[in-house]
């Protein structure tokens, strides 16, 4: 109890009730620091204890470089538009060329000493950087790998099917993972699934070679294929013959056409029927 008292009169325990769930500031130290009697926050002494701090300003960091009025430096060094080195000019020298030619002035390398900036319209380079990014972005391959799943006693119609599918994948760009299923007693047979794997992978070598050879994977058995060629050859290849096919379409269509016209023509050219009356289509020996 004396201890209790004597915290209680030195201020660092609560009094009441209403002050248990509040922690009471010293004064003379700094807020968001807890303090203990005897050690000072600021001296860093062994009972002081950094609490975080929630004030702290935040925002979103630019990834935008510094251009024009916003390079705040006293000196840069300047390169003109084609890439001449201009050499360390005054930032108010430098802002003075820019405005003359009608650019930007934009700072490329801002950690250099001194930075350096470069002559350029800022708007056309970010335009051309957006687009360059795009078609990276669209030339990008991202590695597929697909699954075909096999019986060691597959039907030979069944094994053509999977194998067509197999040689469409590689053909594609894309990894295959085969795996051989296997099935109660077959599972005493391992020489069954593996030797179905190594037709196949004679099968399809034209379009792709093993990558990962076979092996057991509890009852089942893998193998990885991979192709010969890239995805961005395969990518290119599957568009010209995308644009082959609807050349030839545009051209039986236009074919056809034709076809029709001349029909209609040759029609419309030949000598028209003569109408026939009543009286022909009555029989003679009635008209007489």
């Amino acid at each position: 109890m004396s201890l209790l008292r004597a915290a209680r009169s030195s201020g660092l325990a609560p009094t009441s009730a209403s002050q248990a769930g509040q922690v009471r500031q010293p004064a003379g130290t700094t807020p968001g620091v807890l303090a203990v009697r005897g050690a000072s926050a600021e001296s860093g002494g062994p009972f002081a204890v950094s609490a975080p701090r929630l004030d702290l300003p935040g925002g979103n960091i630019s990834t935008e470089p510094r251009i024009n009025d916003r390079i705040r430096v006293p000196e840069v060094r300047l390169v003109a538009a084609d890439g001449e080195q201009i050499g360390i000019v005054r930032i108010e020298e430098a802002q003075r060329l820019a405005n003359e030619s009608g650019l930007d002035l934009v700072e490329i390398a801002p950690m250099a000493r001194p930075p350096v900036a470069k002559l350029m319209d800022y708007g056309k380079w970010k335009y051309e950087n957006a687009q360059k990014a795009r078609e990276n972005r669209r030339n990008q391959s991202s590695t597929v790998i697909k699954e075909m799943k096999l019986r060691p006693k597959i039907d030979a119609h069944d094994y053509e099917t999977k194998k067509g599918h197999v040689v469409r994948f590689l053909r594609a760009g894309d990894k295959v993972k085969i795996t051989i299923m296997f099935r109660g007693r077959e599972q005493s047979r391992p020489e069954l699934g593996l030797n179905l794997l190594r037709r196949l992978a004679e099968d399809v070598l034209a379009d792709g070679s093993v990558e990962a050879a076979p092996r057991q994977d509890g009852r089942n058995m893998i193998m990885v294929l991979t192709p010969t060629r890239k995805k961005s050859e395969a990518r290119v290849e599957q568009q010209a013959e995308k644009e082959r096919r609807a050349a030839e379409r545009a051209a039986d269509r236009e074919a056809e056409l034709k076809e029709q016209a001349d029909s209609r023509a040759a029609a419309v050219g030949a000598a028209p029927r003569r109408k026939r009356g009543p009286a022909e289509n009555m029989d003679p020996e009635v008209g007489s």
